[in-house]
């Protein structure tokens, strides 16, 4: 029994839609989708579908491109409401979301606890000398505004910082109820770290990456792996003995020239490497 992981599967596109459709049955094995599955419900529930029948459990967090409000759809759902139509539909699957009781690993090995979590960001990935009123403007510099700033609203909150810290504060409470016993398996969209936003083409794109408040959480909620998406850029990486994975698979363009496919894109999250390294 292993625990898989892959993110950004942007089923917009048709070469991504058919990769999913030829990923083989691994019905022993849980899977984590952690995030930009598509925009659209019908991709959403395309994935569903699809990765519910073939694996034995599935666990989605949202990414960014889930919460955009498409004009395509009606009605429009804004916001929080928006996720929650998403959580909803995850369960009529028999997905996990981030607003379910947090499950154990039922494999091997030590006691786990998996946590998917809905963090968001709030544009606190940025050098200390950029004050936070100015980190739109610092992008800006460069040319980059993320659609997130069109089709992301934070409704019923006032803004997506907003949101974020309430996301956090929420999470924190259920990470601090955890029994001690226990390591966890972090899951989230973004990365928990500034570090590991690595962008060289778009370094300021950072402010779109996560929060700064999660900077410790891999020491302080006994990490094993931290699994998180969003840059397209699939990488093992290793801080304070914790093992961090970002699955990204990415727009057909960037996985074909990986020499990619969904399954080599599959990520091996437990049990993993036999090695950590010194």
């Amino acid at each position: 029994m292993k625990l898989y992981a892959i993110s950004d599967l942007h089923l917009r596109h048709t070469d991504n839609r058919q990769a999913l459709q030829a990923l083989p049955a691994h019905p022993d094995d849980w899977l984590i989708v952690a995030g930009d599955v598509g925009e659209t419900l019908a991709e959403m529930e395309l994935m569903l579908r699809t990765l519910t029948e073939r694996f034995r459990q599935v666990i989605w967090v949202p990414g960014n491109h889930e919460l955009w409000t498409m004009p395509s759809e009606q009605p429009p759902l804004r916001g929080e409401a928006r996720y929650q139509r998403l959580v909803s539909l995850c369960r009529s699957y028999g997905a996990l979301t981030p607003e379910d009781p947090y499950p154990r690993w039922p494999g091997e090995g030590p006691p786990r606890i998996l946590v998917p979590m809905f963090l968001g960001y709030d544009y606190s990935f940025r050098p200390d000398h950029v004050p936070e009123n100015k980190a739109l403007e610092w992008a800006w510099e460069e040319d980059l505004l993320c659609t997130d700033e069109v089709l992301l609203h934070p409704e019923p909150y006032l803004s997506r910082s907003a949101w974020c810290a309430a996301r956090v504060e929420s999470t924190l409470a259920r990470l601090q109820a955890l029994p001690p016993d226990c390591s966890t398996i972090l899951i989230n969209h973004y990365p928990l770290r500034y570090e590991h936003v690595r962008l060289p083409r778009i370094p300021r794109f950072s402010i779109w990456c996560g929060t700064k408040r999660t900077e410790d959480w891999h020491l302080r909620f006994r990490a094993e792996v931290v699994v998180s998406g969003h840059l397209h850029m699939p990488a093992t990486l290793w801080r304070d003995g914790v093992r961090f994975e970002e699955v990204s698979l990415g727009y057909p363009m960037q996985w074909k020239h990986r020499g990619m496919s969904l399954e080599r894109g599959l990520r091996e999250i437990l049990p993993g490497p036999a090695v950590r390294p010194l």
